[in-house]
């Protein structure tokens, strides 16, 4: 018989981070709580219990690839279109200092975190439902975190617009994305320099499992977001920076 959340912990090796028994057994309840919610919640299309090891957990540990000394204090993190809670439940679990944020709009879906939170025995996780565009406005969310982190499947200009002001002068935007091919950082260029920011570093994932050529990319804010930013509702999608 396989051994509980295998794949994650030999992946989270290669990432030098060594998962505890009380760790996996946090991931392996993750992963139930995960599944059963899933049919009233749509939560994820991802549900066989060895993909979400690897293309859930796993991918949401790569932040580490940039940011392992912010995550190992009590850093102020939140996670922009939480979703699931991934990346940053997953990130809590194996850094339980940092002091988390989860955003998300769809109100199902942050009844899940908060019901995870709650069972996992999380201290230090709050959750707002609610958008960006929104969000990014409210006093103690705007330039309030050293880190934000995102899974973005949309563009990087329209994720910096959504990020960059939850952010503080100094902290930066960490972006997990798929397909690495460096045109979508040369698109980001007038986002950069409306938002405050400026690209830090791009790191190829080369773990076991993850592919899609994987990066991750960390941006530096460099001075306050303009105040116009975030734009509202739906105007960042139809005219991206």
């Amino acid at each position: 018989m396989p051994q509980r959340m295998e794949l994650l912990k030999a992946g989270a090796s290669q990432l030098g981070i060594a998962l505890s028994d009380g760790q996996l057994d946090q991931f392996e309840t993750y992963f139930h709580e995960l599944t059963d919610w899933n049919q009233r919640a749509n939560l994820t299309a991802i549900t066989g219990y060895d993909e979400v090891q690897v293309k859930h957990f796993l991918d949401s540990l790569t932040v580490c690839l940039v940011a392992r000394e912010s995550l190992e204090g009590p850093t102020r993190v939140i996670d922009v279109g939480a979703g699931a809670g991934l990346p940053g439940l997953a990130l809590k679990l194996v850094f339980p200092g940092i002091r988390l944020s989860l955003l998300e709009s769809v109100a199902k879906k942050t009844a899940f975190l908060e019901h995870l939170t709650a069972k996992l025995g999380l201290e230090g996780v709050s959750v707002h439902t609610g958008r960006a565009e929104n969000l990014a406005r409210k006093e103690g969310l705007r330039d309030a975190f050293d880190l934000v982190v995102v899974r973005g499947v949309a563009r990087l200009p329209l994720l910096l617009e959504y990020c960059l002001p939850f952010c503080e002068t100094g902290g930066r935007v960490v972006a997990l994305k798929h397909g690495g091919d460096g045109r979508e950082l040369d698109a980001a260029a007038n986002a950069l320099a409306q938002l405050g920011g400026r690209i830090e570093e791009v790191a190829r994932v080369l773990i076991d499992g993850l592919t899609d050529d994987r990066v991750v990319i960390a941006v530096e804010k460099t001075g306050p977001s303009r105040e116009r930013y975030p734009r509202r509702t739906g105007i960042p999608a139809k005219r991206p920076l």
